[in-house]
């Protein structure tokens, strides 16, 4: 867990430990155990790092962890299987990449498309049909605190298409995004 920590530290998020698309806020809140949100979801996190399989992927540059995608049957997501931002497109049991995330002074050197794709290939081995993303809608780059969605021309760059435009009628407050999906064979 410590070279997860390396990832996050400094980086938007930083207490989220990728919970975020795995648990509502009621479910937040009812975590067990001593100290901050962050350690309890840290707790979490390194529960579900012991099983197969796990809950995302690691990227090193030698021995230095440079990134992470996190990737998991949409089922195991429950806020994202239940929010009005990502509907389902149809009834295929795909996995979900909701976040993927590169230490700052690396980026720009392709890892968070090679850890897509590493992705991809980790969702496959273990039965995955599809594999979506909910990634910003556009061209432009984003800030930090919006980046761990990913971007529309990433997830392009590592086999995915656009199967569901930004959403028509969400709130003037949220971020357009796009459904992409990789279909696996």
């Amino acid at each position: 867990m410590d070279d997860f920590g390396t990832i996050l530290r400094g980086n938007f998020g930083a207490g989220c430990w990728c919970m975020f698309p795995r648990i509502t806020e009621a479910e937040t809140r009812a975590l067990r155990g001593e100290g901050s949100v962050s350690r309890r979801r840290r707790a979490v996190m390194t529960e579900l790092a012991e099983r197969d399989p796990a809950p995302g992927l690691l990227a090193y540059d030698g021995d230095e962890p440079v990134g992470w995608v996190a990737v998991a049957p949409r089922y195991e997501l429950n806020r994202v299987d239940r929010s009005r931002a990502t509907p389902r497109v149809d009834d295929t049991d795909v996995w979900v990449i909701p976040c993927v995330t590169v230490r700052k002074d690396v980026r720009g050197r392709g890892i968070a498309v090679e850890l897509i794709e590493a992705a991809v290939q980790y969702a496959a081995q273990h039965g995955a049909p599809a594999v979506e993303a909910y990634p910003r809608a556009g061209e432009e780059r984003t800030g930090d605190d919006n980046a761990y969605f990913g971007t529309e021309p990433m997830f392009r760059r590592a086999g995915f298409s656009v199967v569901r435009g930004p959403l028509e009628n969400r709130p003037r407050n949220w971020i357009a995004r796009v459904t992409m999906r990789c279909d696996l064979p």
